[in-house]
């Protein structure tokens, strides 16, 4: 056998226990678990996109170096890469579609006459997902946003932040984060229980002994468990066409080597597809799996965002919670950095909508040259609205289009409802009130953000308690019509979230894995 073949046959095994499509937080998830509680059993992960950190998986924020920043966010936009709707500064506000750093726009197919559609639904292609860009927010769901047939769902939350590496005391240092708790707090809690008063953003990012932040990836869910464990193997460049079915069970997958163009089949016990809520569905839809649930309940947050100054800010400087010198460090152009704090205002069925409030180091809006700013003292402002879910909101796919990786292309139909504009109505009285009970607004009206901007697409692969034709896939996330297949993602959350989904998301992955774990051990017994 020559070299080229034995590094094609290390790439593509024969056979393994269990294939995982997509090296997201959640196809991490099924890694880290599998590792975990059965080391015995053969994992092969394929990622259709490029390694673009290190160690892979790795969030992009952690690459200190710019340049080598914004190649790896450039390696992440697949079709996108080079595309006039990358994003660059303030360009969401021109009303132009736009696509964040390290994400591409879906080229057509968002929307259709009389509908919303998501014009700026937007995904990443490369090793660790979308976990290489988020803002790592993890808050817990409330409310009716819970899965309510899940009796072990805070455990299974406890269990996700100790993938995720979740922690709320990250930006303690930062200066004014107290003061903004208490205004927000002065205005809000008031008849709410203390779980859903102002508080510490729950983030995935902790900092290492010399302080410096580092923001959890994919590559923190994995672990040293799944790093460690010498049957579990990470193939990048690997784009699944089709899981294979046999017998009405999950058999395998065929993928295609992206470097050589090559075909390979790989037979698998269980099959993990953790694309992302888009691709997920459609993945399933190219290899013959069609419930009717499939693709339906796509739901989308809509975004209002709005921006304050602390009002004095100057004054409150010496006395903020650990400024240590904050005026003189380097602005970071308006990211989150060692000036900024990210507090949380919970979502609950009265007002439904979460909000994520972030102190940033530059101002999102032009200010006079004369008019310096105080960093951290510029307060940005978010609320995620939940969506009035409707099954007729889907994403379907082409029998007689491709995208530009050869699988059917995406068509989505989207609507707002009345009840959804109401809420979002309600959002942009709300966003005010919380920006004047911070500080000082910098423009009097609220930005409702274009739909698709949140990235937390849901419910394409909802999950269900019984099988009745309105869910995918059962409570351990096992697709019911095709057993041995398991579904992962942000797509398989059934309920209207306001909350950032990925805990919630990942959390149900435990669950899917501990599933696996137990079959797989069972019948090797």
């Amino acid at each position: 056998m020559s070299g080229t073949d034995l590094e094609r046959a290390a790439r593509y095994p024969d056979a393994v226990d269990v294939a995982i499509v997509g090296s997201g937080p959640t196809g991490a998830a099924y890694a880290r678990i599998l590792s975990e509680e059965a080391p015995g059993l053969t994992i092969a992960m394929f990622e259709a996109g490029p390694t673009v950190s290190d160690p892979p998986g790795a969030h992009v924020k952690n690459i200190e170096d710019p340049d080598r920043r914004a190649a790896a966010q450039r390696a992440s936009e697949g079709p996108g890469a080079g595309a006039d709707t990358v994003d660059s500064p303030g360009a969401v506000k021109s009303g132009e579609r736009r696509a964040r750093p390290g994400t591409f726009l879906l080229a057509d197919g968002y929307a259709f006459p009389g509908e919303d559609g998501l014009p700026v639904a937007a995904m990443s292609t490369n090793v660790g997902g979308m976990a290489a860009h988020w803002t790592a927010a993890c808050p817990r769901p409330s409310g009716s946003e819970r899965i309510a047939f899940l009796p072990d769902l805070d455990d299974l939350l406890g269990e996700a932040d100790r993938l995720l590496g979740v922690t709320t005391d990250a930006f303690d240092g930062s200066p004014f984060g107290a003061v903004v708790r208490e205004r927000l707090a002065a205005a809000v809690d008031e008849g709410r229980v203390p779980a859903t008063q102002v508080q510490r953003m729950p983030l995935a990012v902790h900092r290492r002994e010399d302080g410096r932040l580092v923001w959890s990836g994919s590559d923190v869910v994995l672990g040293d468990a799944s790093r460690e464990n010498a049957n579990f193997h990470l193939v990048d460049e690997s784009l699944v066409r089709r899981v294979l079915v046999e017998d009405g069970r999950a058999a395998g997958v065929e993928v295609r080597d992206v470097r050589t163009g090559e075909t390979h089949r790989v037979r698998a016990r269980a099959v993990v597809v953790a694309a992302d809520a888009l691709r997920t569905p459609q993945l399933l839809w190219a290899s013959g799996i069609r419930p009717d649930a499939l693709g339906r309940y796509l739901n989308d947050q809509a975004q209002v965002v709005f921006a304050s100054r602390i009002r004095d800010a100057e004054r409150l400087v010496p006395e903020s919670n650990g400024a240590h010198g904050a005026r003189e460090q380097v602005a970071a152009e308006g990211a989150l950095s060692e000036q900024s704090g990210v507090s949380w205002v919970p979502f609950t069925d009265d007002v439904p909508f979460h909000g994520q409030i972030m102190q940033l180091d530059a101002s999102p809006v032009p200010l006079a040259v004369d008019d310096p700013v105080v960093p951290g003292s510029i307060v940005g402002l978010g609320l995620f609205c939940a969506k009035d879910l409707q099954r007729d909101d889907r994403v379907e796919f082409a029998d007689d289009a491709t995208d530009a990786y050869g699988l059917p292309a995406m068509r989505i139909h989207y609507r707002l409802t009345e009840r959804d504009h109401e809420v979002i109505d309600r959002a942009r009285e709300e966003i005010v009130r919380l920006g004047a009970a911070v500080g000082d607004p910098l423009d009097p009206r609220p930005f409702t953000m274009p739909l698709g901007a949140s990235l937390h697409y849901q419910g394409t692969t909802r999950m269900g308690p019984v099988d009745d034709g309105e869910s995918v896939c059962g409570p351990d996330s096992e697709v019911w019509a095709a057993p041995g297949v398991f579904v992962a993602g942000n797509g398989v959350i059934p309920t209207a979230t306001a909350c950032n989904p990925t805990l919630t998301s990942v959390a149900v992955a435990i669950r899917g894995a501990r599933k696996i774990a137990s079959d797989l051990a069972s019948e090797s017994a």
